[in-house]
């Protein structure tokens, strides 16, 4: 433990002395958020979504036909229900059982355009089931995206580049002459790394959430616990690329094909709930998809850690895996 300790607060320390790199770290996630709340502060785009339970089969109401109409196909009603309520799903309809009927959120103005849409369709009428709710602001729902993805950024490109630098300059070699073993040596990083993404992210979040004020459903220190278990996720996945790169140019290939998908796929900037199925499953394999996932499902409709369970648990597995293959894998000479 003391070597680990003495190897955690090296690392610290060279990090908080980069103070370019600390600068960017804290002032990135501030312009982002702010530049989004900025240019999406008025009103939101005039789309309407439509979940509808089961499969989607025109020929079983004319109105799965209309125009301008995104329909997507869900299995989990609760969960749709909750986003019907928040404004984020216009509508929710199930014709399996005819007439059929339909979820509305009386407040939403395309909730009520879409029902009535609904109504001057021919063919039987589903029955009107209400659900009432607050809207959810985009800015709310994209702070953790964006918060995510820089801790992302910070937790694979922070920790991947720095082990392939020591071992290129042959710092990792001299570390290998004395009692450290690979496991105390990762352990270090991800704690040092742990710590400073932990603490810039908790600052950002703060920060940004005295001016815009977020919508807090759950418990802060849930939140906190979903963001710990993303971060050390993350930061295995980076130390598990660069426990046997010796070529920063490599290194960056490796962290860019791992960070553009989750940029694209895990939901940070928009919604993948109409995205194909094969997409959506390809999604729930990336770590940064279960992180944000957990976050909105805390700050949004006030869930608890076991109710994200099915999230946080393959986080720890994933972490725990990638741990154990960097260690088993690392070496500390460029040879």
């Amino acid at each position: 433990m003391r070597r680990i300790a003495a190897v955690t607060w090296a690392r610290s320390l060279e990090f908080l002395r980069d103070r370019s790199t600390l600068a960017w770290n804290v002032l990135a996630p501030l312009l982002m958020v702010g530049g989004f709340a900025l240019v999406f502060a008025g009103p939101g785009q005039p789309l309407f979504k439509v979940a509808v339970l089961g499969q989607i089969d025109p020929a079983a109401h004319p109105f799965l036909a209309t125009p301008y109409v995104r329909f997507f196909a869900v299995e989990d009603s609760a969960t749709t229900l909750k986003k019907v309520a928040h404004h984020q799903v216009d509508l929710l309809l199930d014709l399996r059982t005819p007439p059929g009927r339909y979820w509305v959120n009386p407040e939403s103005p395309k909730g009520v355009t879409l029902e009535r849409m609904l109504a001057g369709t021919p063919g039987p009428q589903p029955l009107r089931e209400a659900v009432g709710g607050k809207p959810v602001r985009y800015v709310d729902w994209v702070v953790p995206g964006l918060l995510g993805l820089n801790l992302m950024f910070s937790c694979l490109f922070g920790i991947g580049y720095v082990i392939v630098r020591y071992r290129k300059s042959g710092y990792l070699k001299r570390l290998n002459a004395t009692p450290l073993r690979p496991l105390e040596f990762l352990a270090a990083q991800l704690l040092s790394r742990l710590l400073l993404v932990v603490t810039i992210t908790c600052l950002c979040f703060a920060g940004t959430n005295a001016f815009l004020h977020f919508r807090m459903e759950g418990s802060y220190l849930d939140l906190f616990a979903v963001m710990l278990a993303g971060a050390v996720c993350m930061i295995a996945l980076g130390l598990t690329v660069a426990a046997r790169v010796t070529s920063e140019e490599l290194a960056g290939g490796l962290l860019n094909l791992l960070t553009w998908p989750m940029m694209v796929l895990s939901g940070v900037f928009y919604s993948t709930d109409s995205a194909p199925p094969l997409v959506r499953q390809a999604a729930s394999f990336l770590p940064l998809t279960r992180m944000l996932d957990a976050a909105r499902a805390v700050m949004l409709d006030g869930a608890r850690l076991a109710d994200v369970a099915a999230e946080l648990v393959p986080l720890v597995v994933m972490a725990a895996v990638f741990l154990a293959l960097g260690s088993a894998m690392f070496r500390w000479s460029p040879e």
